[in-house]
Parts: structure tokens; sequence; C-alpha cells
């Protein structure tokens, strides 16, 4: 008698009719509803007693069948979409393809769930410890292909969902055929979906443990639809950068030794109507004819509501997609790098919108906000704040900082609202916040994230800068970590702003009594490493444009407007200034109209009027960057000099800066509207010649042209120089 072979398991009685064991209730009852962590042990192809079964969800379809070596065996239908098999014989799981019938006709595909895991536990084990440097490679959908077929993983953190599924447009938003499994105490849910290409736009559909069931655009998408439309949407980069000088180069020199003069725009609005590309073919050379080394985009990072200005976002991995695809912007920075400009970016780890198919609860759970209600919103905005103390929160902001250094070439980050994240009473009364474990209110988790997220940066993208907007007198803000500081490279300088634009909005009559607002900056100017930032936030909301705070008649205004600008071109720090201001647009700032361009037409008198404070701002910049008294020592108090400090009658101030070859420049302001002849200036005994090397008065800039022509000669008590009326000036040494 023949042995029987007792390696193949016994058929059941199932399979001996041709269908699979029967789901367990409960199972079955979870896999519809959404809420199975393990959707792979219950459909695609297991070995069972007398075969293989294979399983498939499959709605709306009339039809299932498997088709192995050129044959087709249809599945029976267990009702629910559900349909299964037994190919009987077989040992083990053979290739095989599912046959689709549906209204349309038959459809060959791979089954989803044949496949094993497309992501590997180093990948989960550093999610896990909140260490993934590079996260958009684990999490989100990522184009690729898997065990010889190409399709598209789908991964995403909700570590308290009951289910997780993928719904996309060609499932029409319902994700019943495609639930995701869990891969354990990460909290991470994986599918690996075959034929699924770039362009698909898609949502997770979350089963909460409180039951309820709704779709969230995915938090690492790097691509999402243009509002008001939600979905986000599979990409993968193509782009070629051409930048490679750029990149190798852009470290050289430190950041506060080298010359930095930044444009800040409003990428929508200073061309309203053009897209990515279309900004590549102008905004470059705008930039590099005016001298500016550097661009300062606000945010950029996809955001549902355009009036918020990006500081409300959804998609901190996807940029805003009404100008174009991620490879248009990165084209846009390619671009601004082969012209010698560098690409600062808003960057806003401090909160984000409330919006349901977003961050917010996630997943029926609080998860990137805090559960604790008085640290989980923010009073000013309206919006939820960060949980700085769970590790995988961290992780996806420090991951979001390197993927915009890394992924866009972005040559640095300003970050916003530093001071809302450092103190746990920010904007909040007593009682509406809780100490930290030493009795402070300094939020330490956030210390801790803002050091992690610069030491990781600076670690990994040399030649990138980090800027803090930070508006109180946190002590170290540009330290060090290794130091005990937050480790930025610069900070906004917003006591030097606030007062300076405070002194300029008085009448010249009754400056003398804020004289010292102009002079206190040099009190704490070492103490960090500054920017003096003239903003977006300055010239709205009724805060009027820069030469519209100025007091006067429009020649005054545009004097002490030019005026000014050479003032603080010549103080010690970088400076930044926001787009119109450099033609000196008299109205704010609107979003939807941007920058009043037509004021530059000579129609409009511009030669002598706007466009002389645009030619004043590219000799500025232009002087500027070929002086490095200038900039050379701006974190170095021997490189500064009070020449006039105290003249506060007379409404003037000036002051030497030097080069680190000792190299200076005189710079001398005049905020009065008179002009002051033989006026005696105090310089070194030993010290140069001098010539006048700007002038803000100059006829060309739309001034008085009341100049100091011909070489300037030290006498015993200094030097003697004509001050024009609200004005400044600028002296170097006379070439021998």
């Amino acid at each position: 008698m023949a042995l029987r072979d007792t390696t193949l398991p016994q058929p059941t009685s199932a399979a001996r009719r041709g269908t699979a064991p029967p789901l367990d209730p409960a199972d079955r009852g979870r896999l519809l509803a959404g809420a199975h962590h393990d959707p792979h042990a219950l459909l695609g192809a297991h070995v069972v007693p007398g075969g293989v079964a294979v399983r498939a969800l499959r709605p709306f379809a009339r039809a299932v069948s498997v088709v192995v070596d050129g044959k087709r065996i249809p599945l029976v239908s267990e009702g629910d979409g559900l349909f299964s098999g037994v190919l009987p014989r077989r040992r083990k799981i053979p290739a095989y393809k599912l046959l689709v019938a549906y209204e349309d006709g038959e459809h060959e595909v791979e089954d989803p769930y044949r496949f094993l895991p497309a992501l590997g536990e180093l990948d989960l084990h550093l999610i896990r410890e909140g260490r993934h440097e590079q996260l958009w490679r684990a999490l989100g959908a990522e184009p690729m292909v898997h065990q010889g077929v190409a399709g598209t993983r789908f991964t995403v953190w909700a570590p308290n969902a009951q289910g997780v599924r993928v719904a996309a447009d060609f499932t029409y938003w319902d994700g019943t055929a495609f639930p995701m499994r869990s891969l354990g105490a990460s909290g991470v849910w994986e599918l690996f979906l075959p034929g699924v290409a770039e362009g698909t736009k898609y949502k997770f559909e979350i089963h909460s443990r409180h039951g309820h069931r709704f779709l969230k655009a995915d938090p690492m998408a790097r691509y999402a639809e243009v509002p008001p439309d939600t979905a986000s949407i599979v990409h993968s980069s193509r782009y070629e950068w051409g930048d490679a000088e750029w990149m190798a180069h852009r470290g050289d020199v430190p950041v506060h030794v080298a010359p930095f003069s930044v444009y800040e725009v409003h990428l929508p609005s200073w061309r309203p109507g053009l897209s990515y590309r279309e900004l590549a073919e102008v905004l470059p050379a705008y930039v590099r004819d005016l001298g500016f080394t550097h661009v300062e985009f606000m945010p950029v990072a996809h955001h549902p509501f355009s009036g918020s200005w990006g500081y409300q976002i959804t998609g901190f991995y996807a940029p805003m997609a009404k100008l174009g695809t991620p490879d248009d912007f990165k084209f846009l920075i390619d671009s601004l790098h082969r012209a010698g400009i560098g690409v600062i970016m808003d960057w806003v780890p401090a909160h984000f919108p409330k919006d349901d198919w977003a961050l917010a609860r996630f997943d029926g759970e609080p998860l990137y906000e805090p559960g604790d209600a008085r640290r989980a919103e923010h009073p000013d905005w309206g919006t939820y704040e960060f949980d700085f103390g769970r590790v995988e929160v961290r992780n996806f902001l420090v991951a979001n900082a390197v993927y915009w250094c890394e992924e866009f070439h972005i040559d640095g980050l300003r970050v916003d609202a530093v001071a809302s994240m450092l103190y746990l009473d920010y904007s909040r009364d007593s009682g509406q916040w809780a100490p930290n474990v030493y009795g402070g209110r300094e939020d330490l988790d956030a210390v801790a994230f803002l050091r992690e997220m610069n030491a990781t940066v600076y670690r990994r993208a040399p030649g990138v800068v980090t800027i803090a907007e930070e508006s109180t007198a946190w002590e170290g803000v540009t330290r060090p970590t290794d130091s005990g500081g937050l480790g930025f490279g610069l900070k906004w300088n917003m006591g030097w702003m606030h007062d300076s634009l405070g002194y300029i909005s008085h009448e010249p009559v009754h400056r003398k009594y804020h004289h010292n607002e102009m002079t206190f900056s040099m009190v704490y100017a070492y103490s960090e490493n500054y920017v003096l930032p003239i903003s977006h936030d300055e010239v709205v909301h009724g805060k009027q444009a820069l030469v519209s705070k100025m007091p006067g008649d429009w020649w005054q205004q545009r004097a002490n407007h030019r005026a000014y600008l050479g003032f603080m071109w010549a103080h010690p720090g970088k400076q930044l200034l926001f787009m119109g201001q450099e033609f000196a647009q008299g109205a704010e700032w609107s979003e939807p109209e941007g920058p009043h361009w037509w004021l530059l037409d000579p129609q409009y008198g511009a030669e002598a009027d706007h466009r002389g404070v645009r030619d004043l701002v590219r000799d500025l910049n232009s002087a500027y960057r070929a002086t490095p008294a200038l900039w050379q020592r701006d974190t170095d108090p021997g490189g500064f000099r009070w020449v006039i400090g105290d003249a506060a009658d007379d409404n003037v101030f000036g002051f030497l800066r030097y080069a680190v070859d000792g190299t200076p420049l005189l710079a001398v302001s005049n905020f009065s509207p008179v002009v002051r002849d033989d006026y005696r200036i105090w310089v070194p005994e030993d010290g140069p010649v001098w010539e006048e090397t700007l002038n803000t008065d100059a006829a060309r800039y739309g001034g008085g042209d009341i100049t100091n022509p011909g070489p300037i000669k030290p006498e015993e008590d200094g030097i003697r120089i004509t001050l024009p009326p609200l004005a400044t000036v600028w002296l170097t040494p006379y070439p021998c």
C-alpha cells in the first residue's frame, strides 16, 4: 500500500468544495469595518490543508478569479465583496494575479496582499526612537518596485487607530478594498499597492478606537491638490539639479562674517499669477540686479487658506501646489542658485491649523498636538501647538527641516514664532498653563527640539543657516548647542526694528527726545548674531508701508526713507527688506495685489521718485558687498565705534565700522530737515583722507544733491563735512 505524504496539509471539507476556510466572524466584521490591524492575515494567499487558499476583498466586483500559469480559477463570493477559493494540491504559494470583473469589463491586477512589508526593520526602529532623519523616505506615498512589481508603498503613523485604509481617486474615495496592516509598536501602517502610479490622488481612511471613520490627507505627502481640494498626490521627483557649483561653495565663508542682504518675498503675490517656472524667468534677474545676496520666501509649504500667507500649514512636506509641482519649485531654487542668490525659507514648526482633514486629532486622538488642553491650543492664532515632548512629533519636524535643505537645496530656514514655543505661558493668563518640572515657565521640550533641529541641520546640510524670529531676551539663541545655546546661526533683531521705526516715525522736532531709541541697540548688538528685519509684519494690518511711516510731505517721507535705509545698511547686523519697500511703495502690502509695480513706470514720475529709491537700494547693496567693514565684524565689538552718539539736539548719528584689516567706513545720518554746513565729526587723528562714496540725498535718488565732492582731509579736531537734510552719507578712505 502506498504511504500518504504527511507533509501536505489534509484537505478540509471547505477545501474539497473549492472554498477557503471561513473567516472568524469577529475578524470578518473588523475587516469589513476597516478596523482590522492585520488584513494580510485574512486576505491574499495562504497555505491551508488541501492547497493554497486565496481570498480577495473587491467591493462592487461581479466576479473574481485567480490566474495561475495562464489558467483561470474562479473564486466563490462570500458576500460583502469577499471572494475566496482554494488552489488544490499545492505546497507553496504560486505566482498569481487576480482577474476582477466589473460592469465595465475585466481587469487583471496584482494582489496587494501577496506582498511582504515594503518598509524595513531599521526604518521602524528609527521611527520608534524618533531618530529617522530622512523620515520622508519611510513614511508617505513612495513609488517603487517591490518584489519585481511597480507600484506605490503607502505608510502612515497612526498609533491610536483601530484600522487604516487607503482611499483614492481610483476607489472613488472608498477605502474598503485596501486596508493597511499595522507594523507593531512603531504605530506605522503599511500597504504596497501594485500599479498605483505618480499622480494618483489619495487619502488615509482612519477608523478610530471610538468607532469613528474619517479621511485624512497624508502628513508626509510631497504633493497636494490645489485648495480648496484637499487630497494628497503620489509624487516622485525626477529633477536634475544644475547648481553643483553653488552647493559646493555656499558654506566656504561662515554667514556671520559674510555679506548677507535679504529680499523677503511672498511668492504668490510678488508677480500675481506667475507659476514657479515663470517666476524663475524674472525673480533671479531682479534680485541679482538689486544686489541682494539672498531671497527669503514667506512659507511655501502647503496651506489651504491663502490669507494666512503660509503660516497655517497642513502639508509640511509639500510645496504649495497652486504655483506648480515640487519639481517646478526646485527649478525656481536652481535658477536662483545659478544666479548666485541664496534661498531662505520661512519654516513654521510652532503650530498647525485645526482642519479636520489634516493633522488635527489625526487618528482620533491628540497625536501631533499635546493631550493637555492647556498646552494644545495656541490662544493667539486658533491653532494647535505641536507636542514637542513626543519623540515621533519631534522627529516629524526635525526631518522636515532636513527635507527642505536636502531635497530642495534650501540655504536657510527662518524659524517662525520661536518665542511662542519657548514659553509655556506665552499669551496665557494665570491658570491657563502649567509650569515645567522645575516650576519654571520655560518649555523644556521645545528647547530640546530646537537644539536637536539646529544640530541636525548643521550636521547634515553644510552651508545652511537657521534664523530665529525670537522677540524676547532669551539668552543664547545663537550660541552653539554644545555651549548651552539654542544653536541658531542668526536671530532677528526685533528690538532694533521696534526702536528704530519708533524713532523715525516721530516728527524731526520731537526726535531729540527719542535719540536713545537709535543708540540703544548697540548696548546689546553683540549678545547675539543679528539680522535687522524690515519684514512683511511691519507693513500690514494698519502699520503702514515703510515710507508712509515717515513724517512730513512726500519729499520728506522719501528722504526719511532713504536716510533710514542708509543707516540700516551701515548698522552692525545683516539686513532684510520686504518686497515693495525697495522702491518706497506708499500703500501697505496686500496679498491679492502684491507690490505696486506701476509706480516704477516713468509716466508716473518714477525716474526721480520710486525708481530713485530702488537705485539707492541697488547702490547700498553694491557698496555693502564691496566693503568688508560692513559685514566682516558684525559680531565683533571691535568692529564698531561711535563718533557721534549724543547729538540729540541735532538728530545726528555717526559711527565707524572696521574691516578685519582695519579699513574703516564712516556713516553719518542727519535725521533733521535742515542742512548742517561745516559739521565737525571726530575721527582718529591718524585716520585717512576721506571721500564720500554714498549719499542718500544724491539727485539720482530723488534728493536735493547736497554732497561733499573731492577728498576730505582730517584736521586737528576731526573732519568737517556738509550734512544734507534727512540723509545718510558714507565715507571711505580716499584712494592714494
